[in-house]
């Protein structure tokens, strides 16, 4: 576990001190979570569209989602197992660039950030296959350079994003899986709407 860990500071380490002016302000607003308005307002409307029958399941299941994401990484994973963000940790005081001194809360472990742009990607990437067959591609790529820019900013280890990428992944394939049982149980026998 020690050398996990050890590794895991190296890559921080690595990925954190990789700077350039360009970089930390591409960074900067990949990590915002208001810059990404847009996308998420695209990708209802995409999914509205495509589910106009079933709006409020999807609507349900996004609600579902986001809390799911958002809560599992804080309550199951930061609040029990109480890893320092690097940017907190003791022994990496001053090896950690951080931009506008921004760290957020004390624990990182998992990431939220990647937990929710994870799960939204899996879903939305799901839900919109048939209407954009590359749709989950590129929005697993999104959902990669958010995690990244944490990494990036100073304010996770490499394991929390990837932690909280699977988790958040699962939980947006799971609530899919849910959505699309009980939109196909109260589907219309013709199969008119997909």
């Amino acid at each position: 576990m020690n050398f996990l860990l050890q590794l895991d500071q190296k890559l921080f380490l690595a990925v954190n001190g990789l700077h350039s002016p360009l970089f930390d302000f591409l960074m900067y607003w990949a990590s915002d979570k208001f810059i990404w308005l847009p996308l998420y307002a695209f990708l209802l409307f995409l999914m509205l569209r495509k589910y106009r029958r079933q709006h409020w399941m999807l609507i349900l299941a996004i609600a579902l989602l986001v809390t799911l994401t958002d809560q599992i990484s804080v309550k199951l994973f930061k609040d029990v197992f109480e890893r320092l963000r690097p940017c907190h940790e003791p022994a990496l005081e001053g090896l950690v660039r951080t931009l506008y001194g921004q760290c957020g809360g004390k624990y990182g472990f998992v990431s939220s950030h990647a937990a929710n742009t994870f799960g939204i990607a899996l879903f939305a990437g799901l839900a919109l296959k048939t209407v954009q067959r590359r749709a989950l591609a590129w929005l697993l790529l999104w959902a990669a350079l958010v995690s990244y820019s944490r990494i990036y900013l100073g304010v996770h280890y490499p394991a929390d994003v990837i932690a909280g990428g699977l988790t958040g992944a699962c939980i947006g394939w799971l609530v899919y899986l849910i959505f699309a049982r009980l939109r196909n149980s109260t589907a219309p026998e013709s199969g008119s709407n997909p």
